[in-house]
């Protein structure tokens, strides 16, 4: 969530006040660090950090980010990455029901084997925002194939200062509601998502540098939110996805998220366990984002806004370290932070997150590799700012 303005601070309240019992977990004690470790196949220790590839490939025709392989070997030089969460959508894997487009998952492969060349670690992440790009009228976001939207004729509205309002508004919410089956008309499509997964996996389980399968971007749940959405109808989801995929991969770590609304400023998840069926010591990891309401709101990381982000990034660190104990004292990796880095303070906001997952035991990934303000180059290719925090050979935090 990036960038929110106006009725965002209702949205955060609201998310306060449903997420039940927020206050009082947040003031119980947290573990001092992560539970468990992140290993790769042969068992050593993934330590991750990286950057999200990529947001412009989210309604590219044919799915994949602007990337080429040279792209790629700048970043391992300038940045010192080991990792990146690379986006894939559920329209380019399944754009008819379960018809899987085969030649969509080879084109991924081929840049997954750019990054494994060089030692990367690589998660494929099912990205969603508003749940889909399609819809009558179209719902103005990513993610959704076409015949998965089921809006029953309800208005949208764009709203292009404030994309995340466009998850409250009628269609997006009857899409959503369609998708959960809180509707009670479309049990089909959990099960078809979680399908999509099981393609997935049966197509990389043997390729190489693939470490991670992060399930859902940022779930939302139309008119059920809080605990009882993310305790029945998300963990639900993430335990079909976690059992196609371990139909054809034992091996390959599943992450799983939280309701992002609330959860990316600092409160607590009702998320529920997810059982691993592999043989051996399950590989669930935890992956909350974090995107405190007052960078959303466009203040900088100063004054008395930084008070505040301060305390919104303990609270999140507390929570997050929470509910991965109660999931099973889970790894955890950040994978998403980042900031307008032209704002006052940036730079000292992303040492702060560094410091943090540092002192978790928690691995990052920052959003995004995409060129601009928020990224590692400029537009013109020149490198940025972010170099001085995020590459290898920057001072540690």
């Amino acid at each position: 969530m990036r960038r929110l303005r106006g009725k965002a601070v209702l949205a955060g309240l609201v998310a306060l006040a449903i997420l039940g019992g927020g206050v009082g977990a947040a003031l119980r004690s947290a573990p001092g660090t992560q539970g468990g470790a992140l290993t790769d196949r042969a068992g050593a220790t993934l330590e991750v950090r990286g950057f999200n590839t990529a947001s412009n490939s989210k309604n590219a025709p044919d799915g994949m980010p602007k990337l080429t392989e040279a792209d790629v070997e700048r970043e391992h030089v300038d940045y010192g990455t080991n990792t990146v969460r690379f986006l894939i959508s559920w329209r380019m894997v399944e754009p008819e029901p379960g018809r899987y487009d085969t030649a969509y998952l080879d084109r991924v492969e081929t840049m997954v084997g750019w990054y494994a060349k060089r030692g990367y670690s690589v998660m494929l992440d099912m990205h969603q925002d508003v749940y889909s790009q399609f819809g009558d009228p179209p719902l103005g976001g990513n993610g959704a194939p076409a015949w998965a939207v089921h809006t029953d004729g309800l208005p949208w509205k764009p709203n292009p200062e404030m994309w995340e309002l466009g998850y409250l508004e009628p269609a997006v919410m009857r899409a959503w509601d369609h998708f959960w089956n809180t509707t009670g008309e479309h049990p089909e499509l959990m099960e078809h998502y979680a399908g999509a997964w099981g393609a997935v996996a049966r197509h990389f389980a043997d390729v190489p540098g693939v470490y991670a399968y992060d399930l859902m971007n940022e779930p939302y749940g139309g008119t059920l939110q809080g605990p009882q959405f993310e305790s029945g109808p998300l963990t639900r989801l993430y335990q079909l996805s976690a059992n196609a995929i371990r139909q054809a991969d034992p091996d390959t770590w599943i992450c799983v998220s939280p309701q992002a609304m609330g959860t990316n400023w600092g409160t607590p998840s009702g998320l529920g366990r997810v059982t691993d069926p592999r043989p051996g010591d399950p590989r669930i990891a935890y992956c909350p984002h974090l995107y405190p309401l007052m960078l959303d709101l466009g203040s900088g990381y100063n004054g008395s806004s930084r008070a505040q982000i301060d305390t919104t990034v303990d609270l999140w660190r507390g929570n997050a370290l929470r509910t991965a104990h109660r999931l099973g004292d889970v790894p955890i990796i950040l994978d998403e932070f980042g900031l307008d880095t032209t704002q006052d303070g940036a730079l000292d906001y992303v040492r702060l997150v560094l410091r943090t997952t540092d002192d978790m035991g928690a691995g990052w990934i920052y959003w995004s590799s995409d060129p601009g303000s928020w990224g590692p180059y400029e537009e013109d290719g020149r490198i940025r700012n972010l170099v001085d925090v995020l590459g290898a050979s920057a001072p540690k935090p």
